[in-house]
């Protein structure tokens, strides 16, 4: 089973929906604004991908933090503590594949190789 994890009204995590959609891929959605952030599941995404890849800096959450708490972001256990506060700061879509990895943004390419294999 795969699970997408993100905010339904982000314009990537739709598009990311609709691709698997269009392949006939069924997927469960977790919204982190109504579901908050499985602290257990964020540890394994932190062990994962680590905080660089897991953290979106672009975003708009990211740019009205005020700047200690963008500095306290250095390590797994900053960014821990950021995205259980600000889930929207979790780089979407987070996907947790049939096979155990994770993966955090949608890069179609990248996608098609996972369903080739």
């Amino acid at each position: 089973m795969i699970t997408v994890y993100g905010i339904p009204n982000c314009d990537t995590v739709k598009r990311a929906r609709a691709w698997l959609q269009e392949r006939g891929v069924t997927a469960a959605f977790h919204d982190f604004k109504r579901q908050g952030v499985p602290p257990a599941s964020l540890d394994g995404w932190l062990t994962a991908l680590g905080h660089e890849r897991l953290v979106n800096r672009q975003g708009t959450t990211w740019r009205k933090l005020d700047e200690a708490q963008r500095l306290a972001v250095v390590d797994d256990a900053g960014a821990r503590a950021l995205l259980l506060a600000h889930p929207s700061a979790i780089r979407r879509p987070l996907v947790e594949w049939a096979d155990g990895r994770v993966s955090a943004g949608f890069d179609p390419a990248d996608w098609a190789r996972r369903f080739a294999a």
